[in-house]
């Protein structure tokens, strides 16, 4: 037996992110109800707009503060399953608790409400990140393959060391690997008490088209931000060629596979209690330039696409082990080219 199956209700936190908006579509074409949440009533509308045609299957319902202290409390109620997503990805902050907190307590205090409130749940997907696996660079040799018995405990270790003066992406890093591991806590520390399994789920970088709420290519973050920047912008391309500090590639995956996945890992029985990497292999930068300037016919982009130095190959400095991921969800990923296609028509179609 599924873990669960159509025509469950799942709660999905944080709806308006990037791959949150995604999730929501793949469980409403499989016939889920979804219940998403977000911070204001502004940032609903936009999602109830979009998926207008599932009206019937869809709400949203605002939670201000995921900090505050039974802030899913009413959100649990009513839904068999959970995809736990929301979390703070803005590097743009004055203080490390201002990443951390929310992070954590937003993990807690939704497994907390879960645990009180959530009589129907079977399931919480917890939508976790590759930077809690992957050490930080400094303890990364090269050609290491990670997996998901692995943690990126540096990254907890530099912050205790630097406080405020942690790197941005270093915080972001600890963020992840602490809130992920407070929720395994969680369930150790409440075993005999509750009624659902927990499944977290790893992905690196992650791209695609996107759906969510955006106003324009400034506006995209994180690894949106890395693609439109390196593959997109001639100018901003260039600039991150010449800086040693930006790494040659990545691991990556696409974001309708990352979607696709915690769907997957709400049905499949065998995937409770596990983590699992969401990962496509290790592909460097240019081989995303490459591949852009050869598609036929070409995107209609508002700009010329960088050409980098084309043809030039890489090693691969680190691999993430996804082979959990095809084991047990049977999950297949889409290639280089289908997804740096279907990107770029998709900033094509928006003018930029």
């Amino acid at each position: 037996m599924p873990a669960i199956q159509p025509p469950t209700k799942v709660l999905v936190t944080g709806a308006n992110g990037f791959i949150a908006a995604w999730t929501i579509c793949d469980l409403l074409e499989h016939d889920y109800s979804v219940r998403g949440t977000v911070r204001s009533v502004e940032k609903g509308e936009y999602l109830k707009s979009y998926f207008a045609n599932y009206a019937s299957k869809f709400e949203v319902v605002v939670v201000e503060d995921i900090t505050k202290e039974g802030a899913f409390d009413e959100a649990v109620k009513g839904v068999e399953a959970i995809a736990h997503m929301a979390s703070p990805i803005s590097v743009n902050r004055v203080r490390v608790e201002d990443m951390i907190e929310p992070a954590v307590k937003g993990t807690t205090g939704l497994l907390q409400s879960a645990l009180q409130y959530g009589q129907s749940v079977k399931r919480i997907v917890y939508t976790s990140s590759a930077a809690a696996i992957r050490p930080e660079t400094c303890e990364s040799p090269t050609s290491t393959v990670f997996s998901e018995q692995d943690w990126n405990n540096r990254a907890i270790e530099i912050l205790k060391e630097q406080g405020d003066n942690t790197s941005a992406a270093t915080v972001y890093h600890a963020s992840k690997t602490l809130a992920e591991q407070s929720a395994w806590k969680f369930l150790k520390d409440h075993e005999h008490e509750i009624s659902w399994d927990l499944t977290s789920l790893n992905p690196p970088l992650t791209i695609g088209p996107v759906i969510h709420d955006i106003t324009d290519a400034s506006s995209l973050r994180t690894s949106m931000r890395w693609f439109f920047d390196n593959v997109v912008d001639p100018v901003k391309s260039a600039e991150a060629g010449n800086n040693s500090l930006v790494g040659t590639g990545n691991p990556w995956a696409d974001v309708r596979d990352v979607a696709k996945a915690h769907r997957l890992a709400l049905e499949k029985e065998e995937a409770g209690g596990e983590r699992i990497i969401i990962s496509g292999p290790w592909t460097a930068r240019q081989t995303f330039i490459d591949v852009a300037n050869a598609l036929e016919p070409a995107p209609k982009l508002s700009r010329p696409l960088p050409k980098g130095n084309p043809g030039s190959s890489y090693l691969a400095s680190y691999e993430l082990d996804a082979t959990k991921s095809q084991r047990i969800l049977g999950l297949q990923y889409h290639s280089v080219m289908d997804t740096t296609r279907d990107t770029l028509l998709d900033f094509a179609a928006r003018g930029w």
